[in-house]
């Protein structure tokens, strides 16, 4: 074997070496070059290349013999089609950039090629690599690349055995053989055709498995990556960019959407490497390693993932995002049981305390293994035993319960007896043996964020009669305000008063005059004892380090913090003068502070009148700016143009940056009421929307504030397009007794039918260790957590579901015209006004809907049997496929007579058939 690191630059000098005799103790990317003979089995050539410490740094490169070629040509693929192209729309600045993926229309490749040599899509001229890496961080943001991603099929040559990447013939095929399911991407090959600029985002394998990528032809791919024992500091270094994100799932650097350039890892010492991929070449990623990458032009690439014996202990403990449904998802039951047969029992019930081990190579083999492997069969072998072991005994119980002869003679003889028939049984087994083949993206498809960052400032309405004033619902701002009066600046300052508002805030989850701005505002509570019980406390701080340094002065993330303690909580400090309570880490303050005597930045200057100069409010935690005026820190963090000059300590805060047409916004709570133009107001971020309000009154108005990922820092929405979030789509409105509605009856026709009776039921959606999920569990059918005495469970929460009866969420009855009654479906019920979806016209009875139809009733000879084959030629001539007029073919006859001649047959059996109108 011939080892070698190329073209590698030097690692960080926080790079950390836990075990210095270990091979490729610096965890860089290691290059092999097998000889023929060593390229034969590919299974033991990876388990070599882990020996030699490849793994450690998460990916390796290795050059194939020279006379190894996986294709004679490609000369042949110009009329292959790329049915989803994405469009790669990036935002975002300072190297921390989101992406997102559009899904355009389909093309061959030959007008891929063409596209990504274009003038618009080419690659720029440069001078080396470098040069290009250069230019591609600093223009990742404009003009947005086309990527062919995720096509299933595979460019190798029928025959081809060595590292063959649709048939590798590693640990990962019993998922197909086993369960019968066909991953498509994972278990099989996928196809990328890309030009300058595309890219794959930051993000380890699905499920933490192997992947193998051959670059079959064209410019070079360049990737990075981070070693896995160090790819939990890349999520804390994402979780932290990203706060938006991250709360809306904590798997989310699974959506392949985030970028990190390398400087921003080289600042926060995050060890990563780089290598450059030329055509020819395999790239091969291990369990849990990050990596992200881009094509440097036009090439053609393929991919697939597998899996060796040290990985399975990666997949048991493989994070998985929860927030969609799309996700690739593997049991690891059928792995767990048949090759770790000592610890399956404990790990069914959550005891297996397994610890990763990311230096340990892999191991070629084991007894369960070779165990499987001499004794696996096919999933269809295995589905065929079953079916027969079944219609064995139905046999044997048929001829206990009738006796031998007279059993026979009543039609339970070879043709419906044990042996299935040949009709019916042969398309009952073609239904049991499909093997189940799930789409995976991998590249999953989104679309950019329809909300406009705050501090675009924009046009207001042009008269105060377009602007509200109060709450939607007849709450306004003064309600919660007056119960704390003398907080409005306009009037006289009140210290006493904004005492008894900081104890009553500090009575309110979470307990933080800073984090309260993104928690929504509820009337404080006059009970001593509760502010008592929390002061001193340490809890988990709700506002992100990043928003203390987003902004459009700030063009450098912020570094961590030092005042947030290991576990992530921060010690609750309370003001001994004005009764403030905030995080010692939101307000700056070092966590050996001791808590008796201790006062904020505003009481230690003695400042009892000071005012925020960005709101209308008194009272709440300040500092000071640079111009020695104060302002609410909640106002820093919100106004975009405010910038805390030291975000550790935050302060002091500049805000002279604050530009005149933010200052003269009107906020909708306050300005009736004072008649006064004061401080700086933000703007709902919804599309073009400008409602504008103080930060302050927002809060207290219970306007909606989240984490926004960087640069944006806060996320705000508007009372109105709070609703409008929650409103209904339309067609979906409630459904009320004896209104006409259309519904699907047990034929599975659409009817008119009248609602007779309605009943709602809180289910629950459950994702499964198998991957699969049901989204209408009822309450009593989770085993482990009791709704009624402890109400709904939490988002994540694992639990023991029971599944032995069937779970239905039919809620709505109604009564067909046949007086027939049926339990239905809110999806399967649909009103007389809204437009119906193409597959209910096309199975809309045409007495009782609008669609037209034409209706046939056709007999035909019993002994003409019924066959899958049959059924598909019919939707084909219903749809107006094009088919060849075969004589001897029953299909065909059939459908002639029924199109011209009305034949009739034997009057045993009946066929209904629709017709569109047209025909």
């Amino acid at each position: 074997h011939k080892v070698a690191d190329i073209d590698e630059p030097t690692l960080p000098a926080t790079m950390s070496v836990e075990n210095p005799t270990a091979p490729n103790a610096g965890c860089k990317i290691m290059t092999f070059r097998p000889t023929m003979e060593e390229f034969q089995d590919f299974g033991k050539y990876v388990a070599y290349i882990e020996t030699q410490g490849a793994h450690r740094a998460g990916l390796a490169k290795v050059i194939p013999p020279k006379e190894w070629k996986p294709r004679r040509s490609y000369d042949t693929i110009e009329e292959m089609v790329i049915p989803a192209p994405i469009m790669q729309v990036v935002t975002g600045q300072s190297g921390l950039f989101t992406q997102y993926n559009i899904q355009k229309k389909s093309m061959t490749v030959g007008e891929y090629r063409k596209l990504a040599n274009s003038k618009r899509y080419c690659t720029p001229q440069h001078k080396d690599f470098d040069d290009l890496e250069r230019k591609y961080w600093k223009n990742l943001t404009f003009v947005s690349p086309i990527y062919g991603a995720d096509i299933s099929g595979s460019l190798y040559d029928p025959g081809i055995e060595e590292w063959n990447i649709g048939h590798l013939n590693t640990l990962l095929d019993m998922v197909e053989q086993e369960c019968g399911i066909v991953i498509e991407g994972v278990n099989t090959p996928y196809l990328y055709f890309g030009m300058w600029k595309t890219t794959f985002a930051w993000h380890t394998e699905d499920m933490d498995l192997y992947s193998i990528n051959y670059l079959h032809f064209g410019e070079p791919k360049s990737w990075y990556a981070v070693p896995p024992e160090h790819g939990k500091r890349l999520e804390r270094l994402a979780q932290g960019f990203f706060p938006g994100s991250s709360q809306g799932c904590d798997a989310f650097l699974r959506h392949k959407m985030t970028l990190i350039s390398p400087s921003i890892l080289k600042k926060y010492g995050i060890p990563f490497d780089r290598i450059t991929q030329e055509a020819g070449e395999f790239m091969i990623t291990f369990p849990y390693g990050y990596h992200a990458g881009f094509n440097h032009g036009f090439n053609c690439a393929e991919s697939t993932n597998f899996a060796t014996l040290r990985w399975i202990d990666y997949g048991k403990m493989a994070s998985q995002c929860t927030c969609r449904k799309d996700m690739v998802k593997i049991s690891m039951d059928v792995f767990v049981r048949c090759l770790q047969p000592e610890r399956y029992d404990q790990w069914k019930q959550g005891k297996d305390a397994t610890v990763l081990d990311h230096l340990k190579p892999t191991v070629l083999s084991s007894p369960e293994l070779e165990h499987w492997r001499k004794n696996r069969v096919t999933f269809k072998e295995k589905l065929l035993r079953r079916s027969v072991s079944h219609a064995e005994e139905a046999a044997a119980a048929s001829a206990e319960a009738g006796g031998g002869e007279d059993s026979a003679g009543r039609g339970g003889g070879a043709e419906h007896g044990g042996v299935p028939a040949e009709g019916g049984g042969s398309t009952s087994y073609s239904k049991m043996t499909a093997v189940e083949v799930k789409k995976s993206r991998r590249h999953p498809f989104s679309k950019p964020p329809m909300r406009s960052p705050l501090f675009i400032v924009k046009q207001e309405a042009s008269s105060d009669e377009e602007t509200p004033s109060a709450l939607p619902g007849g709450g306004d701002i003064e309600q919660p305000v007056r119960k704390t009066d003398h907080l409005w600046q306009s009037l006289m300052p009140n210290f006493l008063a904004e005492c008894r508002f900081n104890a009553a805030m500090a009575t309110i989850e979470p307990y933080c005059g800073v984090c309260t701005l993104f928690c929504p505002f509820t009337q404080p509570q006059d009970n001593a004892a509760l502010l008592m019980s929390h002061r001193g406390t340490s809890t988990r701080p709700l506002v992100p380090e990043m928003c203390f340094s987003s902004g459009t002065e700030n063009t450098e993330p912020l570094a961590t913090n030092s005042h947030i303690g290991d576990d992530g909580t921060s010690l609750l400090l309370c003001c001994s003068s004005c009764s403030l309570q905030v995080h010692a880490s939101c307000y700056g303050v070092r966590p050996e502070t001791k808590q008796e005597g201790w006062l904020c930045s505003r009481c230690t200057t003695v400042a009892w009148t000071a005012s925020c100069c960005l709101c209308n409010l008194r009272g709440g935690a300040l500092k000071m700016t640079t111009d020695t005026r104060w302002v609410h820190v909640i106002c820093a963090i919100a106004v975009p143009e405010a910038r805390f000059v030291n975000a550790i300590e935050r302060e002091p805060v500049d805000v002279t940056s604050v530009p005149e047409t933010r200052k003269s916004l009107k906020c909708i709570y306050c300005h009736k009421a004072t008649k006064n133009i004061c401080g700086a107001c933000i703007q709902c971020s919804y599309e073009s929307c400008s409602t504008s309000f103080h930060v302050t009154c927002a809060h207290l108005a219970g306007v909606v504030m989240k984490p926004a990922d960087w640069p944006y820092g806060v996320s705000v929405t508007c009372q109105k397009h709070k609703q409008t979030i929650q409103k209904p789509k339309p067609g979906s409105r409630d459904i009320s007794l004896g209104q006409q509605v259309i519904g699907r009856n047990s034929d599975g026709w659409f009817y008119r039918c009248t609602v007779i009776g309605i009943a709602s039921q809180t289910l629950y959606e459950v994702n499964f260790d198998d991957g699969s999920y049901s989204d209408n569990v009822l309450p009593e059918n989770l085993m482990s957590h009791d709704c009624l005495r402890y109400g709904p469970p939490e988002i994540g929460e694992l639990l023991l579901v029971l599944l032995t009866i069937t779970i239905s969420s039919r809620s709505i009855q109604v009564e067909f015209l046949d007086q027939a009654q049926i339990l239905l479906k809110r999806s399967e019920i649909h009103t007389l006004e809204q437009e119906l979806p193409k597959r209910v016209m096309t199975a809309a009875a045409a007495r009782d809907c609008p669609s037209p139809a034409i209706l046939f009733t056709v007999r035909f000879p019993r002994q003409w049997t019924m066959t899958p084959q049959f059924c598909m030629v019919l939707c084909c001539f219903f749809y107006d496929a094009d088919l060849l007029f075969e004589p001897h073919c029953l299909c065909c006859v059939l459908l002639a007579e029924l199109a011209g001649t009305g034949w009739t047959g034997g009057r045993d059996a009946y066929l209904l058939v629709t017709f569109p109108s047209l025909l």
